[in-house]
């Protein structure tokens, strides 16, 4: 990753904010989709993968009004971004704990239907921000973002397939710590990147 602080060209720029539109809005509506879908299918693991989306929604807009700033300023994008994940992942953890003792059976079909097409959505999220993922620590958060949704995603349609099957609930919630705590480390990840940016920046 490259921390010089060098900034883009017009059209550099112009691009990463065309690429960020996208997954902002592409994110922006899968939220909607698994959280609705996640509520109503008692699912854990959409809930969780929904609240992610949501997070990296707004990465996406504090990534676009990063694009053309200078390097510190996308560092303090990345720590606002990385500790947003942070409050996420921790809040998903709760959620598990709570449906563990009230919640009902998730609905499987539900599960593998709107997971399935969360990860194609990211699959071409990650396909669009892969060119960018070294041209800033902000970029970078992005991408980390969305690389941890894929394996979110592949994880959910596991856990419904094993929930249609099986008819065992409690897989969903594994799934669902199970991305909290993905999520939680992921954060960790942009905030010591970010930590190293500012520190290259201030050099």
């Amino acid at each position: 990753m490259s921390n010089c602080g060098c900034e883009p060209t017009a059209a550099e720029t112009r691009e990463q904010r065309n690429v960020l539109k996208i997954a902002l809005a592409l994110n922006a509506s899968m939220f909607v989709a698994e959280g609705t879908a996640g509520l109503l299918a008692n699912s854990s693991g959409l809930i969780a993968d929904g609240l992610d989306m949501l997070a990296d929604a707004s990465a996406y807009a504090i990534g676009l009004a990063a694009v053309s700033r200078g390097a510190t300023f996308k560092a303090n994008a990345a720590t606002l971004s990385g500790g947003l994940l942070l409050v996420l992942g921790v809040g998903v953890l709760i959620d598990v704990v709570r449906r563990t003792i009230s919640g009902e059976p998730p609905d499987g079909y539900v599960i593998i239907a709107v997971a399935a097409v969360a990860l194609a959505v990211n699959t071409v999220v990650l396909k669009l921000l892969s060119k960018h993922k070294d041209k800033g620590v902000h970029l970078r958060a992005t991408w980390i973002f969305t690389r941890a949704d894929v394996v979110a995603n592949i994880a959910v349609i596991l856990s419904g397939i094993v929930v249609l099957l099986s008819g065992f609930r409690h897989v969903d919630l594994v799934v669902g710590a199970g991305i909290g705590l993905y999520v939680i480390k992921e954060a960790v990840e942009i905030l010591r990147e970010a930590r190293g940016a500012k520190q290259a920046a201030s050099d």
